[in-house]
């Protein structure tokens, strides 16, 4: 089972599926469709029914219960990779019994000083970059981990389970792709992504999370009469920031601590925009945050002169763990599926988004597994063969009737 996993990751990660913000239509980029084709070349191979390919780049596949189980589970993970960094020409590097020291690269070096996880993996098989791109592990490890499941009940039909639907999603970097997606369509009574995290986690709570975006406008005199007239946007703007509490920056934040990060900004005199994610996992904090915002354009505003500086906040996603907890079926399935494999479950809370809390505002409950991937998103990507493998033992423990 091992040697065909790595075959599936190995051919996937060489496929550019890099996703682009800024788009209208989903997917964002037509290159994800080469991917979907080759997953349902490989779901057709594997025998399961119901395959589509939408014209949203959505893959979807049935594995129907071979002991007329009434249970349906789904498992998903996406296939794009970041905007933000190269997906083109991967060329992943395998490197069988890791010894433990310092592995470079072109340009750059995974070092255990610095990636303290590498000391963890010694003696097993390390996939990683050539240095110059992303690896794709994230989510393409939780691609061939779902594949390798597949693959196992295909060649263990004596194994009973229970109905198994699988879906492959564009565009879950740049967020919203999963806006398209075909829930009452799926139908699961729930599902998991398979998109990063420890291998023995199960992730249920992530952020409640927003948007803002701050516009103060100034006033533009010339320099040599500004003199009692200016108004200076850009400065306004970074004292607009400075009346943020400073502790609440990503870079003093850890574990459920939400923050306020400025992830953008452009400004002249005239005019000055600010960006901004705030990110809570608790929703009376997050909205303690948003007022936070608006006492500061009330200051500016008393300062500078009405409308100096607006302000504009738009929710994201929300914290899925409420939702779960009405129902936490899946999570004791996949608390359970870990113990048989032979594991201790964990759960962490998620210091981020995932497609899960979408589709688990919409009704479908759906916590995140772990795929056997580090240091997503850039050239330091990396993923461990044996952790992958421990992970499709514990997707097949959750599939099992």
């Amino acid at each position: 089972m091992k040697k065909k996993l790595l075959e599936y990751f190995i051919k996937y990660v060489k496929i550019d599926t890099m996703s682009m913000e800024g788009q209208h239509q989903i997917p964002s980029t037509m290159k994800q469709f080469d991917l979907a084709k080759v997953l349902v070349k490989d779901l057709e191979e594997l025998g399961l029914e119901d395959i589509k390919l939408t014209e949203n780049c959505f893959v979807t596949a049935t594995l129907k219960s071979n002991c007329n189980s009434k249970c349906h589970i789904g498992f998903i993970a996406h296939m794009d990779t970041i905007p933000g960094f190269s997906g083109t020409n991967v060329c992943p590097n395998v490197i069988e019994n890791y010894d433990g020291n310092i592995v470079k690269l072109k340009g750059i070096e995974l070092n255990p000083k610095q990636f303290p996880f590498l000391k963890n993996l010694i003696g097993k098989t390390l996939i990683t970059t050539d240095g110059t791109t992303v690896l794709g592990a994230d989510d393409k490890a939780g691609i061939a981990n779902i594949m390798t499941m597949l693959y196992y009940f295909k060649n263990h039909k004596d194994v009973p389970h229970v109905n198994i639907h699988v879906a492959f999603t564009p565009d879950e970097e740049i967020g919203g792709g999963i806006d398209a997606f075909d829930i009452e369509g799926f139908g699961c009574d729930f599902a998991y992504t398979v998109d990063g995290g420890d291998y023995k986690d199960v992730e249920y709570e992530c952020f409640n999370a927003a948007s803002a975006q701050v516009t103060v406008k100034g006033l533009d005199i010339h320099p040599g009469s500004a003199k009692g007239q200016m108004k200076n946007a850009s400065l306004i703007a970074m004292e607009f920031n400075h009346l943020l509490p400073i502790e609440e920056r990503p870079e003093f934040t850890d574990g459920y601590d939400g923050f306020n990060h400025l992830c953008g900004m452009k400004g002249e005199v005239g005019q000055a925009e600010l960006f901004y994610i705030l990110r809570n996992h608790n929703k009376a904090i997050l909205n303690r945050q948003k007022n936070d915002f608006y006492n500061a354009m009330e200051f500016i505003n008393k300062k500078y002169g009405e409308n100096t500086c607006t302000v504009e906040i738009k929710d994201s996603y929300s914290n899925m763990a409420e939702k779960i907890m009405e129902d936490p079926r899946c999570l004791d399935r996949a608390y359970q599926a870990i113990k048989k494999a032979g594991f201790l479950p964990t759960s962490t809370p998620i210091r981020g988004g995932t497609d899960g809390a979408n589709l688990t505002k919409r009704g479908l409950n759906t916590p995140n597994l772990g795929t056997g991937g580090y240091n997503c998103h850039g050239p330091y990507e990396c993923a461990c063969l044996e952790e992958m493998e421990n992970v499709v033992h514990i997707l097949i423990e959750i599939a099992k009737e």
